[in-house]
């Protein structure tokens, strides 16, 4: 049997406030247990929450960055569970009026070598409390409670169920995590919990209509568990109905190290949280001009960037959507572009082209080896745009460039001249001399008379080996466009 998976998300993205959603105790990772807290969070008798005015800004402007409808009035509800990280017993959250309604995120999804913009529904995003954390690994035989997470400010973010693979899943949360960073309402740190991910899986045989039964795998902190799970569970679901048993709804956990999903509770419906209006809280209303106001404040969006890149640089679609991915990489493409037009060349698309080239090639490769984010590159915007600039002015081919690409990475220097420094104490510079040259063709093809010969008898690979031969003895150093320029008069003749 076929079948097919369909997968749904619920992001819990912390929101960047001082203080938390309900009181004005102060939030910061790392503190020491319960330091960070106020008699709200810890839900002492007689107190009442206050909305954090930030956090609903955050709000308004992921909304208008996804292009959803903002209420005009949402409430906020009590989502009633009893574990022992939250005090109250209940956590205020929204549930019927979100304050955030539908919207879409855009993805570059990548499979089989090809590369498609896929465009993921959202459903809504509301604004909620975090719980606190139980700690099991530091007390033998019994769990600490830490409440200084207690009433962080969240915003869930709530999709549709579009999804129908592991791929789309990584590419939506990357796009979306690339979002609220660029609006700067999320530090968008994986390994503190500031966006975590929680996947809703379930399968079904191709063309059934109706939904399978969902299972939800919380707390997903990296891109790669979130891949690795999804794919897991999906197997995991099949073989169970192939078997002949049925998948039971429930929160199942991932566990990296023995490569598979368990159990963790029963899935809760709505209906199991009893949700309520919140007597203490009033009326969430968003009028017009506090919209505006929040909309002028605003950055350039990520779309908008797009649409500037394409327009002013003559790039692709698809390169301007990967350039735009996070908005440190559009500063750093735009940066490399403002340092190499000092140079004024005549071509900014072709330029253009190269920076988004290497961005997408050379410097996305290192960056991903050393598992770092662009923000935090060693070679400079400066510094890129000198080195495409001795590519173009024929002072290095583009082989050696990388060589160059590779030696800045590991010693770098704020120094912009550091291009021509390693050129020149490595004796890199291009060899394009036409006698220079002539006379190294020359005796390749005294060596290689065979393959002079096929080529002259039709054979077009002779003479790419004959090419390769002529680089070969300039040790890279070959103008590459004169190699070929001049031996092919000195083969025709």
């Amino acid at each position: 049997m076929q079948w097919e998976v369909v997968i749904g998300f619920e992001t819990h993205a912390q929101l960047k406030t001082q203080s938390k959603i309900f009181s004005g105790a102060a939030i910061a990772f790392g503190a020491e247990p319960n330091t960070h807290t106020s008699p709200v969070d810890l839900a002492l008798p007689g107190v009442l929450p206050v909305m954090n005015k930030t956090a609903v800004e955050k709000a308004i402007q992921f909304g208008l960055a996804v292009g959803a409808t903002i209420a005009p009035e949402s409430i906020f509800a009590r989502k009633n569970y009893f574990y022992p990280d939250s005090p109250k017993g209940y956590q205020i959250s929204q549930f019927e009026i979100p304050v955030v309604q539908g919207g879409f995120v855009t993805c570059v999804v990548e499979k089989d070598g090809k590369s498609e913009v896929k465009v993921i529904e959202l459903t809504r995003a509301h604004l909620e409390e975090d719980a606190g954390k139980s700690l099991h690994e530091d007390y033998q035989g019994m769990t600490g409670i830490d409440l200084n997470r207690a009433g962080t400010p969240l915003l869930e973010i709530v999709t549709e169920p579009v999804m129908r693979s592991a791929a789309e899943a990584v590419a939506y949360a990357k796009a979306l995590h690339a979002l609220v960073v660029w609006l700067d309402i999320c530090d968008g740190n994986m390994q503190e919990g500031s966006f975590r991910c929680d996947a809703n899986v379930s399968v079904r045989p191709v063309g059934q209509k109706e939904f399978g039964t969902r299972c939800e795998i919380k707390n997903l902190n990296s891109f790669r568990f979130l891949e690795d799970a999804i794919n897991i569970e999906v197997r995991r679901q099949i073989e169970l109905i192939e078997d002949g048993g049925t998948v039971v709804q429930e929160t199942r956990l991932y566990d990296p190290d023995r490569k598979e999903t368990r159990t963790m509770r029963s899935k809760e419906d709505a209906m199991d949280y009893r949700y309520f209006p919140d007597p203490d809280l009033p009326p969430l209303r968003i009028g017009a001009d506090w919209i505006e106001r929040v909309r002028a404040s605003m950055p350039e969006l990520p779309a908008a960037a797009r649409a500037r890149f394409i327009a002013q640089y003559g790039i692709s679609e698809y390169d301007a959507m990967i350039v735009t991915q996070s908005k440190a990489m559009a500063a750093y493409f735009e940066a490399t572009i403002n340092a190499a037009d000092q140079n004024k060349p005549a071509d900014q698309s072709a330029q253009a082209k190269q920076v988004a080239n290497w961005l997408m090639g050379d410097v996305s490769s290192a960056l991903n080896r050393e598992g770092i984010d662009i923000s935090a590159i060693p070679v400079s915007a400066a510094q890129l745009a000198l080195l495409l600039q001795r590519i173009a002015d024929g002072t290095i081919s583009n082989k050696i460039a990388k060589e160059v690409f590779a030696v800045m990475w590991q010693a770098p220097s704020p120094d912009v001249q550091l291009v021509d420094q390693i050129i020149e104490s490595q004796g890199l510079k291009q060899i394009s001399d036409v006698g220079a040259l002539e006379k190294i063709i020359d005796d390749v093809m005294a060596a290689n008379q065979q393959s002079v010969e096929e080529y002259r008898a039709g054979k077009e690979k002779a003479f790419n080996s004959l090419v390769g031969q002529a680089m070969k003895a300039t040790k890279g150093k070959g103008n590459p466009a004169q190699v070929n320029e001049l031996l092919k008069k000195k083969l025709a003749s």
